[in-house]
């Protein structure tokens, strides 16, 4: 048996290209994971993809044309079923090995080279043969056609395929885009597979206009991509490719001057990497005039249309010229330049177009509109939902700022939808928000009013950045809290990997604002107000949405601090958190404790002394010195009196880390009292006060964080 590179091609027509890479990192690593299975490639095999827009490829290193022979055991049955008393094959035993294939010419000498072992208690017979390996052909075939029916293809295609035999017609073949030629080569051989009606040879297509020739004849495996970019004109590697464009987008700026680089947009650059063979920027440019348009609208029509980079300079400003990714390399290039300059200019002048219609209309002209865009056909429009937000943005706004604060927050909440009104978001619905802050400053609003609009939707994503200002902040929880409450309100809670409301995006992003804008806002509460805005108007009561809604964001909060494992959840449970907004002190604040050394048998004893109060009556946390008998009760009393006011003081202080280190004093004690006192004396009133004493402790070991959930 000998080993070689393995290379497949599968030609095609041009793919989706925001799912090509993903086609092309798939198909590779299913066709190596296929071969591995059936012993035709190793553990050490290396894996290269290809995938251009036309073409899918897989590199494999130490493919074997064979694999090795297997030896394999199989369990018959037991002994005394197989044999009769005289030591003859039964019909069963005979009947067994017909199936799997054994010589029966003597069937004596088959039952005679069956193998006897232990069998749990009894002694079974078993059948040792040696199984062929499978070889590169069929076990080639096997994997392509595994790896194909596996690919993540967003949308399949149907299309007709002429019948390959002496009879004509025609037959349907399914893929993401109809094939037209197969390549697969070991070393420089052809293996012989097929799949979606092709036979495999080892000629494929390059360039469309650029090839050097046609077709372009593989040689070897390992030529592929050397004999592919010579002789067609095509960087068949996606990472090759991308880098490739990346390098001329930064010497095409170089080469601009002035500072320039183009904007920096990982998902664009994947797009145009899957649209090219081989890329070739070019810089273009459009009319200054364009530039009095929001940059953020050109930018937009730029990328999302034409898939072009434009240029910032160095403060981050947009410039007239952008850069095009383009896939031929002519001599002369003027004409590519021309063209795509005539293609952008309608664009840029629709979107001017827009903007100059949308300001001879004020905001505030626009809120009426709002009444006659459906919200949710349970919820009501978007000026009911305005109506509602304003309410909530104005109890928010009075807990945090006063009425000042209120006011421009209700200003902002009611026009914050308007923009969706305008020409320019209708056009560009990404723009949303963001339009509305430059209408909002045409209309001469102030600037903490103009940046609310905008920043409302804030965050709008993971690691997206917070509103910019107290009125933005107001506005954007009273959004999202409408948009929670109304939701689980109408019994739509997020279900699985379901989410099309974005409850789990709105729950992180209210959970920020707290955390992170350190406001004193208490999640509960803020629930209550905003049922309220509804006015009855919801399916669910009151109580089912306070404890779904609530038990949605203690899931949400948890998720964001995953990686503090059950610190998170011992903070969550304290008695005395009242505001999300302490977490992080919190949270430090139990990390620098669970180092002590006291610290383990601390929460231990907080569990047990939980433990203990779930299963007495109802407890008052009241202690009668003169009831107290042992001495180790008495030497824990007397630990609380001098411990529990100076981590009471440094509670209340808000510095919670030395609250808790406070508490490792009294590690002695408690293990002491814990060995030699019966709490759970027959004396009724000895019972009562060792409980209340206990209740004291816990209440006070409990104000940071429920240090029992720290135990082991």
């Amino acid at each position: 048996m000998s080993t070689d590179n393995l290379l497949v091609e599968l030609f095609v027509e041009e793919l989706p290209p925001k799912a090509l890479q993903k086609l092309g990192d798939a198909f590779a690593q299913e066709l190596a994971a296929q071969l591995r299975a059936q012993g035709l490639a190793t553990a050490d095999s290396v894996v290269t993809p290809f995938a251009s827009p036309r073409r899918l490829a897989a590199h494999i290193s130490q493919v074997w044309r064979k694999a090795a022979d297997k030896a394999v055991s199989q369990k018959l049955m037991p002994v005394s079923v197989g044999l009769d008393a005289n030591g003859q094959p039964t019909p069963a035993l005979l009947k067994k090995l017909q199936a799997l294939g054994a010589d029966l010419s003597d069937p004596a000498a088959a039952v005679a080279a069956l193998r006897r072992a232990a069998d749990g208690k009894n002694e079974a017979l078993f059948y040792d043969s040696l199984v062929s390996g499978a070889t590169l052909d069929s076990g080639l075939q096997k994997a392509l056609e595994e790896a194909l029916a596996k690919l993540p293809i967003p949308k399949m295609m149907s299309y007709q395929l002429e019948t390959d035999c002496e009879l004509p017609g025609w037959s349907s073949v399914h893929f993401v885009r109809p094939a037209h030629g197969l390549l697969a080569l070991h070393g420089s051989t052809v293996v012989p597979v097929k799949v979606l009606g092709l036979s495999a040879g080892n000629q494929t297509q390059g360039h469309r206009f650029e090839a050097r020739v046609s077709p372009v004849v593989i040689g070897h495996a390992d030529a592929y991509a050397a004999t592919l970019a010579d002789d067609g004109a095509v960087i068949a590697s996606f990472a090759e490719r991308r880098a490739d464009i990346e390098r001329q987008l930064q010497a095409a700026a170089t080469q601009v001057g002035g500072g320039v680089r183009p904007i920096e947009d990982e998902a664009l650059l994947d797009e145009v990497t899957a649209l090219v063979e081989r890329p070739n920027v070019l810089v273009c440019e459009f009319e200054k005039q364009f530039l009095e348009v929001p940059q953020e609208c050109l930018i937009l029509t730029m990328k999302a249309n034409q898939k072009y980079f434009p240029l910032l300079d160095a403060a981050g400003r947009l410039t007239h010229q952008f850069l095009v990714v383009s896939n031929i390399t002519p001599d002369d290039a003027s004409a590519v330049i021309q063209g795509n300059e005539r293609v952008v200019r309608p664009r840029l002048a629709d979107a001017q177009f827009f903007y100059d219609q949308d300001r001879k209309k004020t905001l505030e002209s626009r809120v009426d509109g709002l009444n006659k865009v459906v919200y949710h056909n349970k919820l009501g429009s978007q000026g009911d939902r305005m109506t509602r937000v304003c309410a909530i943005a104005n109890a928010i706004g009075q807990q945090l700022g006063g009425a000042e604060l209120a006011e421009k927050a209700v200003l902002a909440a009611r026009l914050a939808k308007t923009d969706l009104l305008t020409d320019m978001v209708g056009e560009f619905p990404e723009l949303q928000g963001t339009m509305g802050a430059y209408y909002a400053r045409n209309d001469r609003l102030s600037e903490d009013i103009a940046n609310a609009i905008s920043d409302h939707y804030c965050p709008r994503f993971a690691g997206d950045h917070l509103p910019s200002n107290p009125v933005g902040l107001v506005v954007a929880l009273a959004d999202k809290l409408e948009t929670l409450v109304g939701m689980f309100g109408i019994g739509n809670l997020p279900t699985g990997d379901k989410d099309p409301f974005a409850l789990r995006r709105h729950a992180l992003g209210v959970i920020r604002m707290l955390i992170e804008g350190g406001l004193a806002l208490q999640i509960y509460p803020l629930i209550n107000d905003a049922y309220h805005t509804f006015q009855g108007g919801l399916e669910k009561t009151k109580q089912f949405v306070r404890d779904e809604l609530g038990g949605f964001f203690i899931e949400r909060v948890l998720v964001l601090y995953k990686d503090e494992g059950p610190n998170i959840s011992a903070v969550l449970h304290a008695g005395g958190l009242l505001f999300w907004s302490e977490l992080p002190r919190r949270l430090q604040a139990v990390r620098a404790f669970a180092q002590l050394p006291e610290a383990p048998a601390l929460a231990a004893a907080n569990k047990r002394i939980g433990n203990i109060l779930k299963k007495a009556a109802e407890v008052d946390a009241h202690v009668s010195s003169v009831l107290l008998k042992e001495p180790a009760e008495i030497a824990l009393y007397g630990a609380m009196q001098a411990v529990l006011p100076r981590a009471q003081a440094l509670f209340e202080g808000g510095d919670y880390t030395g609250s808790l280190q406070a508490l490792a004093a009294l590690r002695a004690p408690v293990d002491a009292f814990f060995d030699g006192v019966m709490v759970n004396a027959e004396e009724i009133d000895l019972r009562l006060n060792r409980q209340g004493l206990l209740k004291s402790l816990f209440e006070a070991m409990n104000r940071v964080a429920d240090l029992s959930r720290l135990a082991t």
